[in-house]
């Protein structure tokens, strides 16, 4: 379970040179935020950093932006930019919610979802990061040939994720149900902290890819 109340988290979040303080003011200027022009890909959901951290280290040429909402979960991710600076990421404590408010229209070319909270109680639905109505959102802020990028370990989610493709209006572009037993989904592969534990426990993960 996530730690959600640790002392001055909120305090070394407002003060850490690595998250964007006012977001909503990057909106349509990401590039100014970055200093270049390079593709933008964006992490819903981060938690403590790993799989973003890595993916901005393998790829320089490229800029990432994570999302978390719990600020202790994010202080973690802080303490390990302020270890191991990288200079094509930087961190937002906000609700996913409201990303439509921080970037623009075709501003970002792709989008992560690792994990997500799977809101099991049916009327918590529309919460889920891959319902159809956060690919909405998605679909405000992606490039036309923008993707997204769903792994999760929890079947029923899975199974809610793909119904929700089509009604949507994306489509399926590839995907697993059973991500480490697949070369060609595996290739390239960059773990997160659930991930590891939740495979190195015998779990399938599930992933998929899509597409407008």
């Amino acid at each position: 379970m996530r730690l959600r109340n640790i002392s001055g988290s909120r305090e070394a979040i407002a003060a850490s040179r690595y998250v964007i303080q006012e977001p909503e003011a990057m909106k349509g200027r990401w590039n100014e935020a970055f200093g270049n022009r390079r593709p933008i890909r964006v992490e819903i959901g981060m938690g403590k950093g790993r799989f973003i951290m890595e993916q901005a280290g393998l790829h320089p040429e490229i800029n990432y932006v994570g999302i978390e909402k719990y600020s202790s979960v994010l202080l973690r991710g802080i303490q390990k930019m302020e270890a191991d600076p990288l200079p094509n990421l930087f961190f937002i404590r906000m609700e996913a919610e409201y990303i439509t408010d921080v970037f623009g229209r075709e501003e970002v070319d792709r989008i992560y979802l690792n994990f997500s909270d799977p809101w099991p109680k049916d009327r918590h639905a529309k919460r889920r990061l891959p319902s159809r109505e956060f690919l909405q959102r998605y679909d405000a802020i992606l490039k036309k040939d923008g993707v997204i990028e769903f792994k999760t370990d929890n079947r029923e989610l899975f199974r809610f994720a793909l119904d929700e493709i089509e009604p949507a209006g994306w489509r399926l572009e590839q995907m697993t149900e059973d991500l480490h037993h697949d070369e060609r989904m595996m290739r390239d592969n960059v773990m997160t902290e659930y991930e590891e534990r939740f495979s190195s426990m015998g779990n399938p993960i599930y992933k998929y890819i899509i597409a407008r």
